[in-house]
């Protein structure tokens, strides 16, 4: 059977080696030189139908040569062409299909103590670089591992400091540690059971921050020395001609005290022919103190180096929010024993079945469920709910959550690194790879800017002397200043540290966004189509009514109705179940066989022999003409007739199916179930759903954002009426198949994209992430309700709102905007200020110092300040009395007879 879930952040157990065995090779070299097999371990795969759904998945990806699904040992062999798919893609095939991959990150090669020693199988492995905190630097490590053998895939995260690799068995963790060491960064590995991130640096304490400080003070001192008081500023020598006074040789002390860094790094970025900031500020720095301008060199080391330290503590601000997501789940936990004794152990060596003591205040250390005890627990690092809730025997919790009274004994369901907040961690973390389109502009943009500005400076440095005859002196420095000019680093960290704030502010608030690209395109959405059941309701179905028919009664109506419905997993047959099994109804003994659940319109199946349906009015078409089926009532009591005539019936008991008893209810809002066989029906089931008390008061914020709401349900027409004008929505769809619902998604899409500069519409979809999984997944924006305790939801969703909160529904699409606007702020003032700098730096107006002030440190803490403002974002929280006045507004408002548009 397929599990419930997919962990997209799951570990993985690979092997990816190339193919060398003369039977396993292809008549192209080519192509053999780049045929990978891989190997993951896939348990839940245990059938042949599961076997074939992953095998479908996988045979979608372009350049796969082979496939081996082996049932019995749940693994997965892929043969493919590394040059075409990548092991990532691979695996995300295999989640998407519904199973998870299992095994330890990085395979099960043995670290050494440090982190650098042991040998890996193939997989991959993260690698924890605390400084490699902007684009340059990661384009350097980048270049560093691409000249590696057996490095297949390598991805960067500056926002986090992190590098994951993939790489072949016969690549082990020293050798990438040692890549990245020669790109000038230290690296030490992730393990699965440590912290995801490096600690937090202590910025202003480190070697980097007091070699500025003395080359600071040193330049301080020459310059008092050069232009206050010349007199004692004697000549000390000369040096191929040149006099060096003493101002000159503290100028030149501070460029070996602060610059040796950014020389050093300069020296990795030219090994590694990479054409960044620390190569152009080395260039500039020794092309200064070459030309005997020694002050100059030394201002652009100090306040280079106070840039890069700034840029730095900014950059922790924005890693200290990921910190906080990761410091939720607790070092430790109490262990209860089987002999009553009670043990602290560290929380990662919690296993499955373990029972754990909590008391309050203190954090619950993974996922399980009440065993004994009651409290009101503190989810909102998980689900972002102010008010505790109420917990207790055989309840879920959360790792990370807080009993705020009473005493737990919980059941580890999770260890540590499966815990729900454990995910998050991985997907917060992961969201960092995808890029915006911004981001893709950026960085084209960027990769074209600085050659462009770097051959602008040396035109501007040797022509006029060369054409003009004009001073060496003044253009090497007009030259030297747009060398520094040439530097995009505030313009390439402007997008990825505003989206880093946004997803890590929403995760902070119950919102779970996967990757920038959706927190982009969210603000973009002006369509939003949400589904009724379990999001503007509450998903807790109830029957109201039992109508018998045909002379039966209500236990034998509940009682067929709930030996079918037993076999199926929709809530609304649950509920019958549920109900049945209340009045004491015997749903078990009937021989039911032949089940079979009829996609959007019901069930069918065999009792005792005779075939009968369960489901839509609709479903009954051609089995039976319900127009001429009546009941009747009779003191109270439902009493069916389908032989006496219409006119035999008094009008006041007599009810037509069709024409009274199903309008009435579904103008109550109720969803209409048919029982019956193929004969005809013989009851009429009620069952209702309670709107959720915040989704009234959602949409209305929503629609004042401009956002055109649009319920797609496949309930009836009526009661999708009914809902849609309790919560005071406009336009729905009702009577959807699951397919119907896709291609109403696309219509509104198109429908979007008329009116867009782009001709490209954005349409959002919010539900249950797993009845709506193809509308979800067609939607430009897949929003799945209560992932929290759903790792279908959780792992498929582009954004998840972990509670059952509509609330956070205009919260998410505030954040986006303000996301979208902090973003666009951020690279038109960065383009503003280097154009300007830019400008003025030929005619003089602008000199190095400038550049340096403004146009690197200046911006690039500018960038970040104002993306951390996306940290201050909350959802707003509305009152009870609010509540009942926008509920009581959207009722008023619509209109009784309202026409759904179709």
């Amino acid at each position: 059977m397929p599990p419930d879930s997919a962990d997209s952040a799951g570990s993985t157990t690979a092997t990816d080696v190339n193919q060398c065995a003369d039977d396993c090779c292809s008549d192209s070299d080519a192509k053999s030189s780049t045929t990978r097999t891989l190997e993951l371990q896939v348990p839940e795969m245990d059938c042949p139908s599961c076997a074939s759904k992953v095998t479908n998945s996988v045979e979608r990806l372009d350049g796969i040569d082979d496939l081996d699904a082996q049932v019995t040992s749940g693994r997965l062999l892929v043969s493919y062409d590394g040059a075409v798919t990548s092991q990532s893609e691979i695996r995300d095939r295999v989640r998407a299909a519904g199973y998870e991959i299992v095994g330890k990150r990085g395979g099960s090669g043995d670290a050494g103590a440090d982190g650098t020693a042991g040998t890996a199988s193939a997989g991959e492995q993260s690698f924890s670089v605390p400084e490699m905190d902007c684009a340059s630097c990661a384009s350097k490590v980048e270049n560093a591992l691409q000249n590696t053998d057996g490095v297949s895939e390598i991805e960067t995260q500056p926002t986090s400091g992190r590098v994951t690799v993939s790489t072949d068995g016969d690549t082990d963790t020293a050798t990438v540690v040692t890549a990245i060491e020669s790109a000038g960064y230290d690296a030490s590995l992730i393990d699965d059971g440590s912290k995801r991130m490096g600690d937090k640096q202590a910025v202003w304490k480190s070697r980097r921050a007091v070699g500025t400080a003395v080359g600071g003070v040193l330049v301080t001192i020459g310059m008092v020395l050069e232009f206050v008081l010349p007199a004692l500023d004697p000549a000390l020598g000369t040096v191929a001609g040149r006099t060096y006074e003493l101002s000159h040789l503290l100028f030149i002390a501070a460029v070996v005290v602060a610059g040796t860094p950014i020389i050093r790094n300069g020296y990795y970025s030219a090994r590694n022919r990479s054409l960044d900031i620390d190569f152009l500020m080395t260039a500039g720095i020794l092309a200064s103190v070459a030309a005997h301008h020694p002050f100059e060199g030394a201002m652009l080391a100090v306040l280079f180096s106070v840039a890069e330290l700034l840029e730095r503590f900014s950059m922790d601000r924005a890693r200290d929010s990921l910190r906080e997501l990761m410091d939720l789940s607790p070092e430790t936990a109490t262990i209860r024993r089987e002999d009553g004794t009670e043990e602290t152990v560290p929380a990662d060596e919690l296993e499955v079945g373990d029972v754990v003591v909590v008391r309050p205040g203190e954090k619950i250390p993974a996922d399980g469920v009440v065993r004994e005890g009651e409290s009101a627990i503190d989810q909102s690092p998980i689900t972002g709910e102010s008010v505790p809730v109420d917990k207790t025997a055989d309840d879920e919790v959360f790792a990370g959550t807080i009993p705020e009274s009473g005493y737990l004994e919980i059941d580890v369901e999770s260890e540590a690194d499966e815990s729900t907040i454990a995910r998050i961690v991985r997907i917060v973390e992961d969201a960092e790879r995808e890029q915006t389109k911004r981001e893709q502009f950026v960085d084209r943009f960027a990769s074209a800017y600085t050659p462009i500005v770097v051959v602008l400076a040396l035109a501007v440095a040797i022509a006029p002397p060369l054409v003009a005859g004009a001073s060496w002196n003044t253009w090497f420095l007009r030259g030297l200043t747009l060398l520094v000019i040439a530097c995009p680093c505030a313009f390439v960290i402007s997008t990825p540290v505003s989206v880093v704030s946004g997803i890590t502010s929403a995760a902070r608030n119950g919102v779970l966004i996967k990757g920038g690209r959706h927190l982009e395109v969210t603000g973009e959405s002006d369509v939003l189509a949400v589904d009724k059941t379990g999001t503007l309701t509450q998903g807790d179905l109830s029957v109201t009514d039992v109508i018998p028919l045909e002379g039966a009664t209500d236990e034998d109506v509940l009682r067929r109705a709930g030996a079918v419905e037993r076999r199926s997993e929709h809530p609304i047959g649950q509920s019958i179940v549920g109900y049945a099994e209340e009045q004491g109804v015997a749903i078990d003994e009937p021989d039911i066989s032949a089940f079979e659940a009829l996609t959007g319109r019901g069930v069918r199946a065999d009792i005792d022999g005779e075939t009968h349906y369960v489901g839509k009015p609709d479903l009954f078409d051609g089995l039976a003409d319900l127009k001429h089926v009546h009941a009747t009532t009779d003191g109270g009591m439902n009493v069916a007739s389908a032989t006496r005539p219409k006119r035999q019936c008094e009008r006041e008991n007599c009810l037509d199916v069709l024409e009274d008893v199903v309008p009435k209810l579904e103008a109550e809002g109720k969803t209409i179930v048919i029982v019956g066989t193929e004969d005809g029906p013989i009851g009429v089931i009620a069952v209702a759903d309670q709107v959720r008390p915040e989704a009234a008061w959602a949409v209305s914020r929503l629609q004042d954002q401009g956002v055109r709401v649009v319920m797609l349900t496949g309930d009836n027409e009526g009661t999708a009426r009914a809902i849609a004008n309790e919560v005071g929505i406009d336009e729905f769809h009702a009577e959807l198949l699951p397919e119907e619902k896709l291609e109403w998604i696309q219509r509104l899409e198109r429908e979007a994209g008329d009116g867009a500069d782009d001709g490209t519409g954005h349409v959002a979809m919010v539900g249950d992430g797993i009845n709506d999984a193809p509308a979800m997944a067609t939607a430009t924006v897949g929003i799945a309700m209560g992932a929290a305790g759903t790792d279908t939801a959780l792992e498929t969703a582009d954004v998840a709102l972990m509670g059952d909160d509509l609330t956070r529904l205009p919260y998410l699409y505030e954040l986006s905007g303000k996301a979208n606007g902090v973003i666009r702020q951020n690279i038109w003032s960065s383009l503003a200020v280097k154009a300007v700098l830019a400008a003025g730096a030929p005619v003089g107006i602008v000199t190095v110092i400038h550049a340096v002030i403004i146009g690197d440190m200046g911006m690039s803490l500018g960038v970040t300040g104002n993306a951390m403002r996306l940290a201050n974002v909350e959802p707003e929280t509305p009152a009870d009395a609010e509540l009942e006045s926008v509920a009581g507004s959207a009722n008023a408002a619509a209109p009784a007879d309202s026409a759904a548009p179709r």
